[in-house]
């Protein structure tokens, strides 16, 4: 499971794709629909949140507006409280950032070298709108490291 804190419009067809259905499942969890995942370390900085379930709806609305942009339909239904307009936000460290950065880049550069391209002037990521950058290391629940 991979739910990026990079803004949507980084991520190729596939990685939309594979986003908006693993925060699906994130939701189903948090919201005690399945057991599945539940230990999922990607789940800490949601649980972490005042409005955990809140955090959830505004990123997948975030991933929607998104797939919207490219003419894609998610089926917003799916989003459990989508008609709310509470809008949390959650921190997440630029080493976090840096990290993701660099993972979505080598995955980009086997899958959609164009797509890369797209960004190859951007040195400091932009986040999901969820989410607020502050300086910071890797997060502590984050499992891929770097060079790995």
């Amino acid at each position: 499971m991979r739910i990026w804190s990079l803004h949507p419009r980084y991520l190729d067809r596939q990685g939309l794709l594979a986003c908006w259905r693993e925060t699906l499942l994130a939701q189903a969890v948090l919201a005690g629909r399945t057991r599945g995942y539940d230990r999922h370390p990607q789940l800490e900085r949601f649980r972490g949140s005042d409005a955990s379930r809140a955090a959830v709806a505004a990123y997948l609305r975030g991933v929607a507006e998104e797939a919207d942009a490219r003419g894609y339909r998610f089926d917003r239904a799916r989003i459990d409280g989508s008609s709310t307009s509470e809008s949390p936000t959650i921190d997440v460290t630029t080493g976090q950032l840096a990290l993701e950065w660099a993972h979505l880049s080598g995955k980009l550069a086997v899958r959609d070298p164009d797509r890369l391209a797209l960004w190859a002037d951007v040195a400091v990521p932009a986040p999901h709108p969820l989410f607020r950058v502050v300086d910071g290391p890797v997060a502590s629940w984050e499992r891929a490291r770097p060079g790995a």
